[in-house]
């Protein structure tokens, strides 16, 4: 039977005490149901906008809000088709989290066969050897274990995970880490392995009572650090993963994805905090107050919580230079703040004076 090599460190331990704290407030916090629908929406979307901008796809964050409500974008069919399927994943993942029954091997395969076919059928696993190659170089990063050693890999994994989860003698989020590297480890399909792997964790974690309400994402945690996401993937003295790959310690995995799960925990909860006061003042006199742009700005941003400056350019149809002096403006006056202001991936957000009015 699989048995994962790790030990919980001082770090592993702190970042579990963020998570839980972080858990029992949102989960004690009076959110309406309006609101909450529309925190999961927003959650769902950038968990689809991430974890597919992970494997290539060129959509931006609101092209993804625009794909999902119908919109078509000519030469990008394949992003679109890509974008469809892990939002119709993510949905499968909902399902499956409000039943009792322990994950099946047949419930990960239909998740693989939404995220790469659309459709809720099992998909078999590969039957043959496949290699991850370095995009630069083309030199072998990894070699997944052979095809026909899959199946009892996958048997053996499941049969962890529905024990460790009965018996409860790891923390949830341990449980999640272990299942995402392990299924990223085995590499079961020739594609679609890593959205599949994210998805089984997030699955984990809501059966586990870590749902959040389902209102947070993992996978901007893992994009906007990609090269420390695929370092805490490889682990062993080999790239073969019967060379040392398969009984590597995962321990720096564990505390990676923890660190990502707290850090995403602690942003939902300031999040919900403020979802919590909305409509506790009436904000109308300040909003009547918005321009024509800031309005669009504002009821897109409502939507999706956060966005990139590229990204409100796009939505506006503005040069990013003439975005970034109107961002400098609307953040000095209050009603944008900084959520990133790293310049790659500088991002903005309501001001709390505006954001408390979104319900």
């Amino acid at each position: 039977m699989y048995k994962p090599d790790f030990r919980i460190t001082p770090g592993i331990g702190k970042a579990l005490m963020a998570i839980e704290a972080a858990r029992q407030a949102v989960m004690a916090l009076p959110i309406d149901v309006e609101m909450l629908a529309s925190l999961r929406e927003t959650a769902r979307l950038v968990a689809t906008h991430y974890s597919t901008q992970i494997e290539g796809n060129r959509l931006t964050q609101a092209e993804v809000l625009e794909v999902i409500a119908g919109a078509c974008f000519p030469g990008r069919e394949r992003d679109e088709t890509e974008v469809r399927n892990y939002y119709r994943a993510i949905e499968e993942v909902e399902r499956l989290a409000r039943q009792s029954a322990s994950v099946t091997q047949d419930d990960i395969r239909r998740i693989h066969g939404l995220v790469m076919e659309g459709r809720a059928s099992p998909t078999p696993y590969r039957d043959g050897q496949n290699v991850i190659r370095d995009g630069a170089s083309r030199g072998i990063v990894y070699m997944p274990p052979e095809a026909a050693d899959v199946p009892g890999l996958m048997a053996e994994l499941v049969a962890w995970v529905a024990d460790a989860m009965t018996r409860a003698e790891l923390p949830a989020p341990i449980i999640a880490a272990i299942a995402h590297y392990q299924f990223a480890t085995i590499h079961p399909y020739y594609d679609g392995n890593g959205r599949t792997a994210r998805l089984l964790a997030t699955l984990l974690l809501h059966k586990a009572g870590y749902g959040l309400k389902g209102i947070y994402s993992l996978e901007e945690y893992y994009a906007r650090n990609l090269g420390a996401y695929y370092q805490a993937l490889t682990v062993g003295p080999s790239h073969n993963y019967y060379m040392g790959r398969a009984e590597a310690d995962i321990t720096g995995f564990v505390a990676y994805f923890c660190a990502g799960m707290a850090d995403a925990f602690m942003a939902v909860q300031a999040q919900a905090n403020r979802a919590a006061a909305r409509g506790a003042t009436d904000q109308t006199p300040s909003l009547r107050r918005l321009d024509p742009r800031q309005r669009r700005v504002w009821e897109y941003l409502r939507h999706l919580g956060t966005a990139t400056s590229a990204d409100i350019a796009a939505h506006l149809g503005l040069s990013p230079r003439t975005l970034v002096g109107l961002c400098r403006l609307w953040v000095a006056s209050g009603f944008l703040t900084l959520h990133d202001a790293s310049r790659k991936n500088r991002s903005y957000r309501l001001g709390d004076a505006f954001d408390t009015d979104a319900g």
